[in-house]
């Protein structure tokens, strides 16, 4: 498979897994920075998880189904145009391919052949630019973006089930970002792009984003 159409799912499975890691953790060092008992901070973690996992899975649902209805009446306004004047649409084809470097005669021979076995789909696939594998399909990208999302939220809940109130803070911290590292080398290496500057990239920001939550948590806790 080509790196580029990795792209779309590489995507979902990378954003949903590093808003897991950052959210949950981001999450549970705040209310840990508000001296939070254990327990507490378990539930206030798993909440986070469920509702995060929630939540992508409704937004992607959402949009990604906006996106197949936007598609279908495209293809539903192509069909009609294919019925009203289908030898205006076989020109118009041509002269994408022309526009593409094909010589105007082969052109015109691959646009009537192509057009012959599947009029809607060559229009679909050349002009519209909407193929069978990069459809929109709303519910696995709901399912796939609350799965990772949920995958990503574990990591720093597992480190919290298992570390000492005392050691909550740094084991969470440095367990997230090495989870977060591992994830942005992972996605840069299979998205063919540079590891190192995938990992900083990544790992920067959601130090960032934890110590902004941390801090904030840390107020709250003592103004309380």
């Amino acid at each position: 498979m080509h790196r580029l159409q990795r792209v779309g799912w590489l995507r979902a499975a990378v954003l949903g897994a590093n808003d897991g890691i950052v959210s949950t953790s981001s999450l549970i060092l705040g209310v840990a920075a508000s001296n939070a008992t254990h327990s507490s901070i378990l539930i206030a973690g798993v909440a986070g998880m469920v509702a995060g996992a929630m939540s992508m899975a409704t937004g992607e649902y959402v949009s990604v189904h906006s996106q197949a209805d936007i598609e279908k009446a495209t293809l539903d306004q192509e069909r009609s145009e294919l019925k009203a004047d289908f030898g205006g649409e076989q020109r118009e084809l041509t002269a994408i391919y022309v526009g593409r470097g094909l010589d105007p005669s082969l052109a015109k021979q691959v646009a009537g052949q192509l057009m012959a076995h599947d009029a809607l789909g060559a229009h679909a696939r050349d002009e519209l630019g909407i193929s069978g594998t990069l459809r929109a399909r709303p519910l696995q990208a709901a399912l796939a973006s609350a799965g990772s999302f949920a995958a990503g939220a574990a990591m720093p809940l597992v480190v919290v089930a298992f570390v000492s109130e005392s050691n909550l803070i740094l084991a969470v911290s440095g367990a997230s970002l090495l989870f977060l590292a591992l994830l942005g080398g992972l996605a840069a290496h299979v998205g063919g792009a540079n590891v190192a500057t995938g990992i900083m990239r990544i790992t920067f920001w959601s130090a960032l984003a934890m110590g902004v939550t941390a801090g904030i948590g840390a107020l709250i806790g003592t103004a309380a």
